[in-house]
């Protein structure tokens, strides 16, 4: 049965050792803390081992962060992978009439609804924990922002306001 936003993995759960794969594409249409330019997309592959329903995926996208130097906007393509592990309790029913194995969770947000994935929250925790801490807007913290280096050639400094004045100071003590 195909429910929308979710994906059903009860046959791998119900069958040990049956490794299922999907082509997924999701727009997080409820993620505000993150402008994807565009949707995230990837594979989701999932075997049970009977204890346990194993999920490894690899997603990418195209997003919006701000530079942790000089505030600029910068267009990144973020690509990240998911190892994840999730309880099963039950008999399978591959080996049993009398019962069923479901997925058993822990997790503060629902991550299953019976034996499907949710598939924007699984999604969003993967996107959430792979986006870089301090993007920036060069290569490295050694050099200048480009923001900077735009800068210098229209003859402006740009950056953080309380920089500026330092930078003024630091000019005024080696003249």
């Amino acid at each position: 049965m195909k429910r929308e936003g979710l994906l059903d993995l009860n046959e791998a759960v119900q069958h040990p050792g049956k490794k299922l794969a999907f082509e997924v594409r999701t727009a997080l249409d409820q993620e505000e803390d993150l402008d994807l330019l565009e949707p995230v997309s990837g594979t989701i592959e999932a075997v049970s081992t009977g204890n346990l329903l194993l999920l490894t995926s690899r997603f990418k996208t195209r997003a919006v962060f701000e530079c942790a130097r000089c505030g600029a906007p910068i267009e990144k393509d973020l690509e990240f992978v998911m190892d994840d592990q999730f309880a099963v309790e039950g008999v399978p029913s591959a080996y049993s009439r009398e019962g069923y194995a479901h997925v058993v969770e822990d997790e503060p947000e629902p991550m299953f609804q019976e034996n499907s994935l949710i598939l924007d929250h699984y999604v969003r925790q993967g996107l959430i924990v792979n986006v870089p801490s301090q993007p920036l807007c060069s290569d490295s913290w050694d050099g200048p922002c480009k923001e900077e280096v735009k800068g210098q050639e229209n003859e402006r400094l740009s950056g953080h306001p309380a920089f500026k004045a330092l930078q003024g100071w630091k000019k005024g003590d080696e003249e």
